[in-house]
């Protein structure tokens, strides 16, 4: 579900960084200009790449320090891109990739020093605050994705010359500027039923006929061999009344039992059946490609006559038609002023412990306390597809085996308290499958968003460029 990029963007002092994301989620990339253009979205949740066991430690001399640029008074200084480009270049020659120049690489570097800096004083200016429990879940989930433990993450950074203290600063850093893009473009990004329209129009041209499966609903008018133009004309107008009938809301069974000369429009409300397309006559498929599930098209002529179809149902190669769905309830306690993340999870810290000793009852406690819409219901959530819910949310409850109660966790809304239920196989139904269609839409479109804010944060910035980096 989520991808990992090589991204220079947040190349920590500490480690080189690659920012993991998600439904669908994407990498930032390095840009081919200054300015930073190009830039690709990154992911929520700190990914970081810890050094390996036998990447070199450089002993190379540090130089006296200079500034190479200001950004809204604030420094960044020749030891800072240098280190991240040692970083960067350390990583690279782990990972085998093509080693730009260093001149190249140390300026593209200073660019995303600079939109980092950016962004970081935005987030700080507008209050937005990331405490110690949710820097602590965010050093766990990077010994998680490392395969490591806390400890044996710090011994690795440890012997690179790297302390804790600086490595959860940066983590920190992550952490704000993820919740400022979620503030300023994630929670404002909206997917109209016409993007996923075009979306799906789009997939259809590309797709091998043969790899998709359509279920169309059929009204056939015959027109007579050898007919005159007046009854060709007769017969059209009367296939266009039914297409107008079924346009217009009527139900498309009753349509085909009354103007439908086809066998199955009596015995099935005049449905062909989900099939391959190749089944199909071509001329339905070529008619009825790129159209949107529920659409009417016609009249087309063939020579049977007039044709009037209805796209009822598409199962397309890379659509999933079954997922495996979670049931699952918590307790949310929404942070801010009056509780922090951090005593936010230490009263839900209690109340797992409670609920593990037979003490309280998970249902009632959330009731009581849970400050989500689901409180009424116990906390429950029901059934619900895979990325349904927010990245670090979706993370925990993949994790759980049913009856499982997770340690607290911080998100966007608050800290949650999860309990996974129950697991199903189930088979998505047409709406469903357009729900993971508007993911995947709107994660093209959170990149294109994103990259488009970065560079109103940059351009709003004062930006004094000194000597260069060397």
């Amino acid at each position: 579900m989520k991808h990992r990029a090589f991204a220079l963007a947040l190349w920590a002092t500490l480690a080189a960084v690659a920012v993991a994301q998600g439904a669908a989620a994407q990498g930032l990339r390095p840009s081919t200009s200054p300015s930073g253009a190009g830039l690709s979205r990154p992911a929520p949740g700190p990914a970081v790449t810890v050094p390996a066991a036998n990447a070199p430690v450089s002993t190379a001399p540090r130089e006296a320090d200079f500034i190479v640029a200001v950004v809204n008074s604030e420094p960044i200084t020749n030891n800072e891109v240098r280190l991240r480009v040692a970083r960067a270049q350390a990583q690279l020659a782990q990972q085998g990739g093509a080693m730009p120049p260093g001149d190249l690489l140390a300026r593209e570097v200073l660019e995303r020093l600079i939109l980092e800096r950016a962004q970081l004083q935005l987030a700080r200016e507008t209050g937005i605050k990331a405490d110690d429990f949710a820097v602590t879940q965010a050093e766990q989930q990077v010994a998680k994705q490392n395969g490591m433990s806390v400890d044996d993450i710090y011994r690795r950074l440890a012997r690179d010359g790297i302390s804790k203290d600086l490595f959860r600063e940066e983590l920190r850093n992550q952490l704000l500027q993820q919740k400022l893009r979620e503030r300023e473009v994630e929670s404002r990004l909206k997917v109209s039923d016409q993007d996923i329209d075009q979306f799906l129009r789009d997939q259809d041209k590309g797709t091998d006929v043969s790899a998709m499966e359509i279920n169309l609903g059929h009204v056939l008018v015959l027109v007579p061999e050898n007919a005159s133009p007046a009854v060709v004309a007769e017969r059209q107008a009367k296939a266009q009344r039914a297409a107008d009938k079924a346009r217009s809301g009527e139900e498309f069974a009753a349509v085909a039992r009354e103007f439908s000369d086809a066998p199955e429009a009596q015995r099935a409300g005049g449905l062909l059946g989900l099939r391959p397309a190749d089944r199909y006559p071509e001329l339905f498929v070529a008619s009825t490609l790129g159209q949107p599930v529920g659409s009417i098209v016609g009249p087309v002529r063939s020579p049977a006559g007039f044709h009037v179809l209805k796209v009822v149902e598409r199962v397309t190669a890379g659509l999933p038609s079954t997922v495996v769905q979670s049931n699952a309830r918590h307790i949310l306690l929404r942070t801010g002023p009056q509780l922090s993340e951090t005593a936010a999870a230490a009263r839900l810290a209690d109340y797992r412990r409670r609920i593990l000793a037979g003490q309280a009852d998970f249902a009632a406690l959330a009731r009581e306390h849970s400050q989500d819409g689901s409180a009424k219901d116990g906390g429950n959530l029901g059934w619900a597809n895979p990325g349904r819910y927010v990245p670090e949310f979706e993370q925990a409850l993949d994790d759980l085996k049913p009856g499982e109660i997770s340690q607290p966790l911080a998100s966007r809304f608050g800290v949650h308290l999860i309990q996974l239920l129950e697991r199903r196989e189930a088979k998505l139904t047409q709406r469903e499958q357009r729900e993971l269609v508007r993911s995947a839409v709107r994660d093209k479109k959170l990149d294109e968003a994103y990259a488009t804010w970065a560079q109103e944060v940059r351009g709003r910035a004062y930006v004094e460029y000194r000597d260069p980096p060397q």
